[in-house]
């Protein structure tokens, strides 16, 4: 192949000086003008965008043609594609295209997603009414004719990672149930760098869990004998990828604001799990989750030294001011555990949503 390239060269380099070769010249040279002309950019002017659940934002996304100052060269159709990178970076899933005046949305991006056009070369995507699952790293992809470009973007949103293991104790969520426990408690399953930066925050935990990328991972800024040693290094452990099916562990969950009020029950008495679930819905609203509980914690500096229910059975307050008999060495949330729903009474916390 080597040497057949270099015989084609050869006789690139002997064709050109001979007069009766002028037709195949001019093709040469259109040739070469195809290759030195107008390359096609795709620029993000901002490689991580922040924003939170429920509200709305832009991912920056423009294309330039190299040797121009134009958009495009007006001889091809612009094609515009977003797309959503998996955890595995094998798979993409579709967001949105758009070809001249048609447009397509995909999904749960469906009716959320348009392109915001101020000018020519404007490519950028405006996603509304953001969600949990719309965290994560998109590519703008622009194609004209045989030229194309792309360009990635990261979509962080300000939350919360906690550590999340069922009735049944520790140790016993598949990945799936891992998936659906999160999703249970009004979050989705965390990312390694959700975790990673939740542990740059304190977070400690010598329980290990599931991540979305199914790798099973913990962290520790308190090294002790329990977790590693206590000479181990502070960081983010890592167990590796393990089945998805058949391997059991704890998971960690992120959830981000919501758009309600998450408040304790001022009630006459203590109450059963069912009296506390239908006390909350007489009040309007519903036994709030593990994860409302954790952003309101962790988001607006919700302080309640009383214990109360959730909605999977657990009974936990949320201390944000660390105080004699309420938490005393530390902002957290406190796990009581997973009482006897129809002996033991406690309070409740509710969930009223807004319309």
């Amino acid at each position: 192949m080597t040497s057949l390239l270099f015989l084609v060269l050869i006789s690139v380099c002997w064709a050109e000086p001979h007069p009766d070769n002028s037709s195949l010249e001019h093709e040469r040279i259109i040739h070469i003008q195809e290759q030195n002309g107008p390359r096609l950019l795709v620029v993000a002017e901002q490689a991580k965008i922040f924003s939170q659940r429920g509200g709305n934002v832009t991912l920056p996304c423009k294309f330039y043609h190299e040797h121009t100052s134009t958009a495009g060269s007006g001889t091809h159709k612009i094609r515009v594609k977003w797309t959503k990178l998996t955890s595995d970076y094998l798979k993409e899933v579709d967001v949105f295209v758009a070809m001249g005046h048609h447009r397509k949305s995909y999904g749960k991006y469906q009716g959320r997603v348009f392109l915001r056009e101020s000018s020519e070369n404007d490519a950028s995507l405006i996603i509304t009414n953001i969600m949990l699952e719309d965290y994560g790293r998109y590519k703008c992809e622009v194609i004209e004719g045989l030229e194309d470009d792309t360009a990635v973007v990261a979509l962080n949103l300000e939350g919360v990672v906690f550590p999340y293991s069922p009735r049944l104790g520790r140790y016993n969520l598949n990945f799936h149930e891992g998936q659906q426990a999160c999703l249970d408690q009004d979050s989705i399953i965390a990312s390694f760098d959700q975790l990673y930066d939740a542990w740059r925050s304190g977070l400690d935990w010598c329980n290990a869990g599931w991540l979305s990328d199914g790798s099973v991972q913990y962290p520790i800024t308190k090294p002790r004998e329990p977790c590693g040693g206590k000479n181990t290094v502070p960081g983010v452990r890592n167990y590796g990828f393990w089945d998805k099916e058949k391997s059991r562990y704890d998971v960690f969950c992120f959830t981000s604001n919501f758009n309600g009020r998450f408040y304790y029950l001022i009630h006459p008495t203590k109450l059963t799990y069912d009296e506390a679930v239908q006390a909350c819905l007489k009040d309007g609203a519903q036994i709030a989750k593990v994860g409302q509980m954790f952003a309101a914690w962790k988001l607006l500096g919700y302080d309640r030294c009383d214990a109360g229910w959730l909605a999977d059975g657990s009974v936990r307050y949320p201390i944000s001011r660390p105080r004699k008999r309420c938490s005393p060495n530390e902002a957290a949330v406190r796990f009581v555990g997973f009482p006897d729903k129809k002996h033991k009474l406690y309070g409740v916390y509710c969930f009223r949503a807004y319309n």
